[in-house]
């Protein structure tokens, strides 16, 4: 059994980087392992403030949701990361949260690391999303295993008439 964390970087609850976030999440839980997903936009992540205290202490200055966030991926054996795209780019809660990997940056390595990215673009429009997020992830010593596009998709919901759902599905029962 594996354990696994969803980061999902959605503000709209039910919309379609979390339904496939759902899906992964389903398939997964078929196969025997434990599942958290972790919603960004129901946590208080502050910006970092780049004082770099975290580079003596290993802890953050800011008292909010990020350690525990970091706890729970650095226990994880599997980190999903999911994002809506805006403007070609993660969107901003997603940065903030990946700029606030700072205190613990050496000690989450070693994790299988998979991709849901989502926009109203093709996968073209997308990729720029998935090159951001492998570099970032194998960076900090990571193994990227799959990436679901949900392509083609901004009206809430409407994903599930894609391809990008049995995928995720596949994906998370194959992690």
């Amino acid at each position: 059994m594996k354990k696994i964390v969803i980061l999902s970087a959605s503000p709209r609850k039910m919309g379609n980087s979390d339904l496939l976030c759902q899906q992964f999440k389903k398939g997964a839980e078929e196969s025997g392992n434990s599942v958290e997903q972790i919603y960004l936009y129901d946590k208080k992540i502050e910006f970092c403030r780049a004082c770099y205290a975290c580079f003596k202490t290993g802890k953050c200055v800011l008292q909010d949701d990020m350690s525990e966030i970091l706890e729970k991926m650095q226990s994880a054996d599997v980190i999903v990361v999911a994002t809506p795209t805006y403007f070609m780019t993660m969107n901003g809660m997603l940065k903030n949260t990946i700029d606030r990997f700072l205190p613990k940056w050496r000690e989450l390595d070693g994790h299988d690391v998979y991709l849901i990215i989502t926009g109203h673009d093709g996968k073209e429009g997308l990729k720029l999303v998935g090159e951001e997020l492998t570099g970032i992830f194998k960076n900090l010593g990571n193994n990227i295993k799959g990436i679901v596009w949900g392509e083609g998709v901004w009206q809430k919901g409407e994903v599930r008439e894609t391809k990008a759902m049995s995928e995720a599905h596949q994906l998370g029962h194959n992690c």
